[in-house]
Formats: C-alpha cells, sequence, structure tokens
C-alpha cells in the first residue's frame, strides 16, 4: 500500500507541475509576460499556489523549468539525425535550422519568450540565453571546429546571422504582417523559399568557407 501511496503521491505531483507549466503558456499567449504573477498562475492552473513553491522554489524556478521545456535549442538531440561527421555536419546544421524555423512558427508560447528576452531583463531570460550558447558550443565544438579549423569564427558569425534572422521572420509574421520582401510567410509556399535560401547559405557556406 506504501508504494501505490508513493507513486500516486508523485503522479499528482507531476500532474499539478504540468498545470503550472501549461498555465504559463496560456498566460503568455493571452496576456503577455506581464501577466505571469504567482497568483494569476495559481488561478489558471486551479492548483494552490503554495504548491509553485514546493515544486519548483518560487516563481523564477518555475519559469526556469518553462524555458527549458519550450527552447528549441536547449533540447536538441542527436537522436533524430547522428550528426554527418565526415561532412563536417553540413546536412544536421541544415536540418537543425529549418526544424527550428518551423517549431517557432507554430509555437506561439515560444514567439513571446524570444520577445520577452527582447524587451526585459531577467534571470531565467539570461539562463535560457546561457543554456542556448552551451548547447550550440558542443555542436561547434564536436562537429564544426574539426571541419572549418580557423574559419571556424566566419562559420559562427553566418550562422548567427541565419538563426536571428529565422527568429525575427517567425516573429514579424505572427505580429505585424505575413508579407515580408515580397514573401508572404504565412503560406507553405512563402515559407518554402526561406527554408531553401536557408539550404543556400549553408550550401555555398560548406563549399566555399
Amino acid at each position: 500500500m506504501e508504494r501505490k501511496s508513493a507513486a500516486g503521491s508523485i503522479r499528482n505531483k507531476e500532474r499539478s507541475k504540468k498545470k503550472f507549466l501549461d498555465a504559463v503558456g496560456k498566460i503568455l499567449k493571452t496576456k503577455g509576460y506581464a501577466g505571469l504573477k504567482v497568483n494569476d498562475i495559481a488561478t489558471t492552473a486551479g492548483v494552490d499556489k503554495k504548491m509553485i513553491y514546493t515544486y519548483f522554489g518560487g516563481i523564477n524556478g518555475l519559469m526556469d523549468e518553462y524555458i527549458r521545456s519550450k527552447d528549441y535549442w536547449s533540447n536538441v538531440t542527436t537522436e533524430k539525425m547522428a550528426p554527418d561527421l565526415e561532412t563536417g555536419g553540413r546536412l544536421f546544421t541544415e536540418a537543425m535550422l529549418l526544424e527550428q524555423f518551423d517549431y517557432i512558427f507554430k509555437n506561439r508560447e515560444v514567439q513571446k519568450l524570444l520577445l520577452w528576452r527582447l524587451s526585459e531583463s531577467r534571470k531565467s531570460l539570461t539562463k535560457m540565453t546561457n543554456m542556448q550558447e552551451e548547447n550550440g558550443e558542443s555542436l561547434f565544438k564536436f562537429i564544426i571546429e574539426p571541419h572549418f579549423g580557423e574559419r571556424t569564427q566566419d562559420f559562427r558569425a553566418i550562422t548567427a546571422i541565419i538563426i536571428s534572422g529565422l527568429y525575427y521572420l517567425n516573429m514579424y509574421s505572427s505580429v505585424n504582417g505575413s508579407i515580408f520582401c515580397g514573401i508572404d510567410l504565412s503560406t507553405e509556399d512563402g515559407r518554402e523559399k526561406i527554408k531553401k535560401a536557408v539550404s543556400f547559405l549553408i550550401d555555398q557556406t560548406y563549399e566555399n568557407l
């Protein structure tokens, strides 16, 4: 009976934690980051606000876990597609960039997180940036750097432009309109043109850098 009771307690805890995380996402989508208050999160989750401190150590801990669960680069693994070491990760890099483009487009919560990160200084958002850099660094160190050698910094710069550009296009199409440089980013055809451009840039980088 004790084992069943313990198992039930664990399940209840996980369900409650998920309710809090879902509540953060719902508030982000409907009210923006300004609405992320302890009382509002607890009311939306339907769980006593004391549990935020019990499960997460406070709202900052809750935000840390929420951000980790939603950030694309903090959850990239090589399970879906093993890095092609012989070509310096060419196919892997392209696949990750294109997948990230679609992930952010489909995830309104992540778009709100990106906008929040640009507009406010907060420890949890700084951690998000640091996690992204740490995960990206492992890719550079073990896959990219052995291939490009002394030109790795040039590759980093090109990748920075591509990633930030994809972030911006997704947020722009979500907030201010879908047309950018004559391309309708809300359509499958328009987004496919962007993806082909990314593939072209990666190909050119690997061939000419």
